[in-house]
């Protein structure tokens, strides 16, 4: 991915969390947050939570998971189901830019465990 998108994406949800604080005073703290501080641990925990809920409704939409299950459903909307990763993918970028974390953190960082597992790959870990 282009890092100009990833970057685009950082910024579109940044102004999405900034019209929820005119919206909605105090939906969310100032950012970036204080990560030591218990309130802004338990904001944190429930963005990411709501992330994982989506990822869980993006799920439900792959039907034919279960090994034992002997009939297959054949329907399947793909823009349903990529509309609930993006949902899960805007809690985790507003859990990212509520920390701080920029794209190019975010890019740096994934470089970097990419390495990472590639090597363990390699070393048979």
């Amino acid at each position: 991915m282009d890092l100009d998108k990833l970057e685009k994406m950082f910024q579109l949800r940044e102004k999405f969390m900034v019209a929820m604080q005119s919206n909605k005073p105090g939906i969310y703290p100032e950012w970036p947050v204080d990560i030591s501080k218990k309130e802004n641990q338990q904001l944190l925990r429930d963005t990411a939570l709501k992330g994982v809920e989506e990822m869980f409704e993006a799920l439900g939409h792959l039907k034919n998971w279960k090994p034992h299950r002997v009939t297959e459903i054949t329907d399947f909307d793909h823009d349903e189901f990529l509309e609930e990763i993006v949902d899960a993918f805007n809690y985790f970028l507003s859990l990212l830019v509520l920390t701080g974390v920029s794209a190019n953190d975010l890019y740096d960082m994934y470089v970097k465990k990419d390495d990472i597992i590639h090597e363990r790959l390699q070393n048979n870990y």
